[in-house]
């Protein structure tokens, strides 16, 4: 376990803010055994996560763009920047800092991280997905099963459902030209915790999805938390997503979930508070039958013209995909080639 430690967290701006978030710990385990850890040793450090100390009150300061902003972290060792932009911002990623500095039980913390924030380009797609069930095999619709995984399959062994990584690939270059050049926006929304971040970026990374920004649910603190991951109100989830929708008003959103949970009822909420601004809705199909609550759902939001897909395999994702225009005909065949050039290496 380290002794003190900053985790920073992507962050994101628009033509006014810029928001940064992350964590002071008091102590933290080494993000490398989440990894490369197998049985008992693993399953340690998988409760090390949940049982971590958090820091109130540390002080904090932001760094970007000539800029420098100093805060102190809540009660939960929880902060967040919001600071008002002077200039317009280039699309694309920004590197910031942050640094800790200050005495915590008596001893002088100065800690610096770099992260990177996201500026989308205009045009194209921002695209909203969950993540447990959406495209991790994660079993949120049986609790014991969940816990089992997770406590024994690291990041390394977990895996994407099949297709998934094609599709969001694909979903990258969507509305915009399929040399690549830009590439659309991506938020990934989850009712796991901020415990779980680099649990979740690692797999990211691994699967070659999507680099995206993070919005995970308050952090946990006690064993018996972990318990009950990804569990609880789904509120925050919807919170999360309005957030992200005003706060890019002008954009065209895409939403992707599953029906282990409240995905399909919290997007029917955000359609009809934001009708204009939801292009899709995609709900992957966890169990063998279409649930007929989810249908009614579904049909709803069609009803409020917005395009969606219930599905079981990600290959009917993409064909919705080619057959609404929101990929094109052209970037699926230049991914295609792509993927062929690739494994003849």
């Amino acid at each position: 376990m380290k002794s003190h430690e900053l985790k920073l967290y992507r962050g994101y701006a628009n033509d006014r803010e810029v928001v940064v978030q992350g964590h002071v710990f008091r102590k933290y385990p080494s993000s490398q055994n989440l990894y490369d850890r197998e049985g008992f040793r693993y399953i340690k450090s998988v409760f090390q996560l949940f049982t971590v100390k958090t820091v109130p009150n540390a002080r904090l300061i932001f760094r970007f763009n000539g800029q420098e902003v100093e805060t102190r972290a809540l009660f939960d060792g929880y902060f967040r920047f919001a600071v008002p932009l002077s200039e317009k911002l280039k699309s694309g990623w920004h590197p910031f800092s942050v640094t800790l500095d200050d005495q915590i039980d008596g001893q002088a913390v100065n800690i610096m991280k770099e992260d990177d924030l996201l500026v989308p380009s205009q045009g194209g797609y921002t695209i909203i997905s969950d993540i447990d069930d959406t495209f991790l095999v994660s079993y949120s619709g049986n609790v014991l099963k969940k816990l089992y995984v997770m406590l024994t399959r690291n990041v390394e062994a977990r895996k994407p459902f099949e297709g998934v990584v094609k599709h969001y690939q694909l979903l990258s270059l969507a509305g915009r030209k399929a040399d690549g050049q830009e590439k659309n926006t991506f938020f990934y929304v989850s009712s796991s915790e901020w415990n779980l971040y680099e649990y979740i970026n690692r797999f990211i990374i691994k699967q070659n999805l999507p680099k995206a920004v993070l919005k995970l649910k308050k952090i946990k603190t006690s064993l018996f938390d972990f318990f009950s991951t990804g569990g609880g109100s789904h509120q925050h989830k919807q919170n999360k997503i309005e957030h992200i929708v005003t706060f890019y008003p002008q954009h065209t959103f895409i939403l992707l979930g599953d029906d282990s949970q409240r995905d399909p009822y919290i997007y029917e909420n955000i359609v009809k508070i934001y009708p204009r601004n939801i292009r899709a809705i995609y709900i992957r199909r966890t169990e063998k039958q279409k649930k007929p609550e989810v249908m009614n759902v579904i049909d709803n939001i069609a009803g409020l013209g917005v395009s969606t897909c219930y599905f079981e395999h990600s290959s009917e994702a993409i064909e919705h995909s080619v057959r609404e225009g929101i990929i094109s005909e052209e970037a699926l065949e230049a991914f295609g080639k792509e993927r062929a050039l690739s494994e003849v290496r």
